[in-house]
């Protein structure tokens, strides 16, 4: 049996950290225990995370990002030309409620992406596929490299343009997916919080700030994307997931998708859509219109950030609502981000994790 991502009913991507892999994660910060030692305790903790998925029915496992600190910032390390940056007190990010921890990114010469110590952690999960369980890798978008660092592109730095910066970029993800591929990696998912800049009036506001035009941006942040994209070798499925931030269940935008469907949606190189729609944050389905056909959806219409578990008849009645403007082969349904976008976790347990995966395959197996 070959299953295409995004099934019908689906993750995301990164799961609850359990205590163990938390303690060992600090252990080893504290120079208390060695690499060798950490990485013994995710490989164990790993593989019980995948017996769970695959006890859940899910048909695209993940290691749940366990190896990572961040979502993002981790794999950008990994490319050759990045380094590990701390922000100062006055730059650190705000969200709603929270201030994330001070980690960031450095530009410190010509960006690649061969080597990238994500292809081990693919290499991991791959092991346990099963002919009709296939895993699934997650990294950044292009885009939201060029979001953190477009401050540190200009004169005098080691990209004077964006417009070389742009080209380096597409082909360092371009060296990635061919080696990921070549592994055998069938399914990528870029993750996106750049969009969801893009629709918030507060950060709309920081842009024009710098000095920025936000229609450009727009412009700018779907040529990245898909000059990445058009690089992948052919047969690796490439999805996104388009995210208005999620730490510590706390979030970073508001805002529908109107404002860039016309760019997003319509015109984004990608095979499919992870799209945020558990609040009144995501705006209305209207939007999908502009999703071509042929092209799926993922509707994130159950959320990651409260333990509440959604009603049935009302995530039935939502998905109905969305087949105004999809057909019922686009659509699919998942939680509305990942459960652990930074290794702090969500505030919510592993239980109510499980239950949120559950009673997504129970909708998507009666309607979809």
């Amino acid at each position: 049996m070959t299953v295409r991502a995004p099934y019908k009913y689906d993750i995301v991507g990164s799961f609850l950290r359990p205590e163990r892999l938390k303690k060992a994660r600090e252990d080893f910060s504290k120079g208390l225990i060695k690499e060798i030692d950490l990485k013994k305790i995710e490989d164990e903790e790993i593989e019980k995370l995948i017996e769970k998925e695959k006890k859940a029915g899910l048909k695209f496992i993940t290691d749940g990002e366990f190896r990572r600190s961040w979502w993002h910032y981790d794999f950008f390390w990994g490319l050759n030309g990045i380094e590990k940056y701390t922000l100062e007190e006055d730059k650190r990010i705000k969200f709603h409620g929270e201030v994330l921890r001070p980690d960031s990114v450095k530009i410190v010469g010509k960006i690649s992406g061969t080597n990238h110590p994500f292809l081990e952690h693919f290499k991991y999960v791959q092991k346990f596929e099963e002919d009709d369980i296939k895993a699934k890798q997650t990294i950044p978008a292009p885009a939201q490299l060029l979001r953190t660092v477009y401050n540190q592109i200009g004169e005098g730095g080691v990209y004077e343009n964006e417009d070389d910066f742009i080209k380096d970029v597409a082909k360092a993800y371009g060296e990635f997916f061919k080696e990921l591929h070549d592994l055998g990696c069938e399914t990528v998912q870029i993750d996106d919080c750049t969009w969801g800049a893009l629709v918030d009036d507060d950060a709309i506001k920081e842009y024009e700030k710098d000095g920025k035009n936000v229609e450009e941006l727009k412009k700018t942040y779907l040529t990245i994307n898909n000059e990445a994209i058009d690089k992948a070798p052919e047969g690796l499925n490439v999805l996104t997931h388009i995210c208005r931030g999620n730490y510590k269940s706390a979030f970073h935008f508001k805002g529908g998708y109107d404002k860039i469907a016309d760019y997003l949606l319509k015109d984004e190189h990608v095979n499919g859509f992870f799209l945020e729609y558990d609040d009144k944050r995501s705006g209305s389905f209207e939007a999908l219109k502009k999703v071509p056909k042929g092209k799926k959806v993922v509707l994130g219409l159950v959320t990651s950030k409260k333990a509440d578990l959604e009603k049935k008849e009302d995530l039935i009645a939502r998905i109905n609502e969305a087949k105004k403007y999809l057909d019922k082969d686009q659509i699919a349904i998942s939680p509305q981000c990942g459960f652990s976008s930074t290794e702090e976790g969500n505030k919510i347990t592993e239980e109510d994790q499980w239950k949120k995966i559950a009673l997504i395959k129970e909708v998507a197996e009666e309607v979809l």
